[in-house]
């Protein structure tokens, strides 16, 4: 009998051992109430390392320490611009599928530049500009958000927040119950477009009077802490940092209230860390506004965190002014913790935080350093396309546009003169290669014939659409930017390649069924989007390219 008892006793144990453990080690419910997908605009990776010392232990950390990190999350595509880079993460595509294959490109239909989301069929809600005739009608997948939607018979909410149009509308989707974004100049208020409201709700109506605008314009930009302690940067007043109209150097303290009338106003918020202070106060009306996370369906809330794109622009991924930008974003993060978990609930929500690109240091400063960087003249380009057409075709009408390291053939005047497209697509790459500042050249029918299964031909060619992309893909050599003849600054930065500068972003899944951890495997960013449609239960959205990180689960 003796036996027996200890034999109970210590299955007994071991039952209230394994509920113990799984009552201490998990969060899963069975759906999250809340998904908010955070993207932060041009965040290069290396700002969590170099900056971390520095971040409090509630914002970034927070996420990082309790969430699941990929160290080596990539874009899989060119080019990398904010209007791709949103449209890849919420539709788990690239934009060979997607096809929103830069901010700006040329259509050849209409013989003409166009913007990723503007519609005329729409009009502004919420001032008299026109900066909300917009839409996501180019974006021909659907998107997480879509997909949720679809699978609770367009029930929960599905919201979109960010400085930028784009970045707001393309991660909101096509059934988005909302999309916001700034409008600047002498308006100062958070608007939509008719797509989706034909008022705006009495929530945002409230935050645009309450004068928040006016308070973060009444502040100059001061560095967080003192100046001397900003170690991770290079000196304060430097030759590789651009220049607000009225400032004499790029440097602390940045006079806003001086200075805001000459640099478009309202449109100066964008440019400065109260952007992203901005951006997260409406975010956080917008879930009390609502009530995001209290119904029995999950809602969806994107969040574009846009002026670490204006700041680093403008001064760099060296500058003191992108340091305390990241340091100030980690205290806006912690507040948005905070109220996540006071009006949604710690355990009741799930955060995917990454970031729609990169972007290269300041070339002008690599080349001080000795380390290999370029300008690349598109002017001197232009007319050297030009000439080597008349060479071997006799005729310079041959190219109809050049654009995003595009070229575009004038197709009636090739037919005009008996010229077959892939014969002089081929001449003219074979030839423009040898341009200084030219690395690779491809033409679309190489694209559409040969499969490049990695490297930086397959992000090309990935990014690559046959309907919209240009006859000739150009790729320049690392770390160059683009300048015209009436531009020669050796200011700033950009982005845009499909080099690592460009492509290596955070990725960090944190909350309702994630488990803490990290990986250091790559992954490509169209992994999120099937990802969290799985977390969710749902249909992944109808082009996902991307694979499901099922180490990011808890079990």
């Amino acid at each position: 009998m003796k036996k027996y008892k200890y034999i109970v006793l210590f299955l007994i144990s071991l039952v209230i051992i394994f509920y113990s453990c799984n009552k201490t080690t998990s969060t899963f419910k069975e759906k999250p109430k809340l998904v908010v997908g955070i993207v932060i605009d041009q965040m290069r990776y290396d700002y969590l390392t170099r900056f971390a010392d520095r971040f409090s232990e509630n914002g970034f950390k927070r996420l990082i320490n309790k969430g699941f990190s990929l160290e080596n999350a990539h874009y899989n595509m060119i080019p990398t611009y904010t209007a791709v880079g949103h449209a890849s993460i919420f539709s788990g595509t690239t934009p060979s599928n997607h096809a929103i294959i830069s901010n700006y490109w040329y259509d050849q239909n209409e013989k003409k530049s166009i913007y990723c989301v503007d519609d005329s069929n729409y009009k502004t809600v919420g001032n008299n500009s026109k900066e909300g005739e917009k839409s996501p009608h180019r974006m021909l997948t659907s998107t997480l958000t879509d997909q949720l939607h679809l699978a609770q018979n367009m029930n929960g909410k599905a919201i979109g927040i960010a400085i930028k149009d784009r970045s707001s509308i393309l991660s909101a989707g096509h059934t988005a119950n909302g999309a916001y974004w700034f409008s600047g100049g002498d308006h100062g208020q958070w608007i939509s477009s008719s797509y989706y409201m034909d008022s705006l709700p009495n929530w945002v109506t409230k935050f645009n009077n309450s004068g928040k605008a006016d308070e973060y314009l009444s502040k100059s930009w001061k560095t967080l802490y003192n100046i001397n302690t900003y170690k991770q940067s290079i000196s304060d007043n430097n030759p590789f940092e651009g220049l607000n109209k009225g400032e004499k150097t790029p440097t602390f303290p940045h006079d806003i209230p001086a200075i805001n009338q000459q640099n478009g106003h309202y449109s100066m918020i964008k440019e400065i860390p109260a952007g992203n202070s901005i951006t997260l106060d409406f975010a956080k009306a917008a879930i009390i506004g609502e009530k995001l996370g209290k119904s029995k369906f999950t809602d969806f809330l994107t969040i574009s965190f846009s002026s670490t794109d204006y700041i680093g622009h403008q001064y760099g991924p060296a500058s003191i002014e992108i340091e305390d930008t990241y340091l100030r974003l980690d205290k806006d993060l912690e507040e948005l913790l905070i109220t996540l978990d006071k009006e949604v609930g710690e355990g009741n929500y799930t955060i995917f935080l990454t970031a729609d690109h990169a972007a290269v240091h300041v070339p002008a400063y690599l080349q001080s350093l000795k380390i290999p960087a370029h300008y690349f003249n598109t002017e001197k380009f232009k007319n050297y396309v030009s000439s080597i057409s008349k060479k071997y075709f006799n005729s310079d009408l041959l190219v109809e546009n050049i654009s995003n390291f595009q070229i575009f053939l004038n197709k009636k005047t090739l037919t005009s003169l008996g010229l077959d497209k892939n014969i002089v697509a081929q001449k003219l790459a074979d030839k423009i290669i040898e341009f200084e500042g030219i690395y690779k050249t491809v033409t679309a029918k190489t694209l559409q014939t040969t499969q490049f299964s990695e490297g930086i031909l397959n992000s090309l060619q990935n990014g690559y659409n046959q309907k919209f992309s240009g006859d000739i893909m150009i790729l320049p050599y690392p770390a160059t930017l683009k300048r015209t003849i009436w531009d020669s600054r050796k200011t700033g930065t950009s982005h845009g390649s499909g080099y690592s500068y460009d492509t290596h972003v955070p990725i960090i899944f944190y909350g309702n069924g994630i488990k803490k951890g990290v990986s250091k495997k790559r992954h490509n960013i169209t992994n999120i989007a099937p990802t969290i449609a799985n977390l969710l239960k749902i249909e992944a959205p109808n082009s996902t390219s991307g694979i499901i990180i099922t180490e990011v689960f808890e079990k």
